[in-house]
């Protein structure tokens, strides 16, 4: 397999793969100056072949937007084998969940999401695609995060509340309310600080 993206989240993303038992070809990143890391090659193009890609790249919207651009790859999925992850749980194509994540029952999680270090989602909550849910963030059951929408690190989202499209909750926000698509929210109690558009 390769990876989409040689930052630091491409190295955790990296030792998940070596924990899941998978061969990991090389890195894909456009930067130049990368050359290796940790012990993979970094490539500066995409190879001429279908290939077998996670994308590790926290960034939602550069994460679609490589989706967008390159339909014929095959999109793993990796899940840390030190997670806790009920077996009603239904997870999509190119997301990664990473070590000491917690998912309770009846949990949907869509396409080339992250559900990162110690994050919990409690039962009946719905993730969209490109939905990053951050280290030791914490939903309560029934919530939905709409497509695209960040959780930062520390957060806390009560049960049955619904985070609309593209949105951030600022790390450590304390979220009791719905939050409309394209909000940034912070604090506790969260409150709406600004509006994005929702163009990718």
């Amino acid at each position: 397999m390769y990876l989409y993206g040689a930052s630091g989240h491409g190295k955790v993303v990296a030792e998940v793969a070596e924990e899941s038992g998978y061969n990991i070809e090389a890195y894909i990143d456009e930067n130049l100056s990368k050359e290796k890391v940790l012990s993979y090659p970094v490539l500066h193009d995409v190879p001429p072949h279908d290939i077998e890609v996670l994308i590790s790249i926290g960034n939602n919207r550069i994460r679609k937007r490589i989706v967008d651009q390159n339909e014929l790859f095959k999109y793993v999925t990796l899940v840390h084998p030190k997670t806790v992850i009920s077996k009603r749980v239904k997870i999509g194509e190119g997301t990664i969940v990473m070590a000491g994540v917690t998912i309770n029952t009846v949990v949907k999680i869509g396409k080339h999401c992250i559900v990162n270090t110690n994050a919990s989602i409690d039962h009946d909550c719905i993730l969209d695609d490109f939905v990053h849910i951050s280290p030791n963030a914490a939903l309560g059951g029934n919530v939905h995060v709409g497509e695209g929408s960040h959780v930062g690190i520390g957060a806390n989202v009560i049960q049955g509340i619904t985070i609309g499209k593209w949105c951030t909750i600022g790390a450590g926000a304390v979220i009791i309310s719905d939050v409309p698509d394209g909000c940034t929210v912070v604090g506790n109690p969260g409150k709406v600080i600004k509006s994005k558009s929702l163009k990718i």
